[in-house]
């Protein structure tokens, strides 16, 4: 999957959050000061050319919309972590977060009864 800046993912939010929007729909969610248009409308259509909107023609306009869940997108990312920075390694991960968090026993606990869970559901679904 590819990347978002930091200002890109504010846009994907916005759409994941609030639906097919128009460029001036957009506008009216950012704070004061408010970006420039054309400012908003480059960033919409870098969006688009990554694939993560779309638009369909509504009169003589584009309303645009996310192509790319939140989920998938949280899902690619995370592949892209572990891929990146744990040497493709899900048990490196975890081994990290465990380490450097200073998880409580609970928390671990509670780690462990998700992964038997998704075992378990992997093996009644295989």
């Amino acid at each position: 999957m590819k990347h978002l800046t930091a200002r890109e993912e504010v846009l994907m939010n916005m759409f994941w959050d609030n639906g097919p929007m128009h460029v001036r729909d957009v506008l009216k969610l950012f704070p004061e000061p408010k970006p420039h248009f054309n400012t908003v409308s480059t960033f919409v259509r870098i969006l688009e050319n990554k694939d993560f909107l779309d638009h369909e023609t509504v009169g003589n306009s584009h309303r645009y919309f996310a192509k790319v869940s939140r989920d998938d997108f949280k899902r690619g990312t995370l592949r892209d972590v572990i891929t990146r920075y744990f040497d493709n390694s899900l048990k490196g991960m975890m081994s990290a977060l465990v380490a450097d968090e200073n998880l409580s026993d609970d928390e671990i606990r509670d780690l462990i009864q998700v992964v038997q869970s998704a075992s378990k559901e992997k093996e009644n679904k295989g």
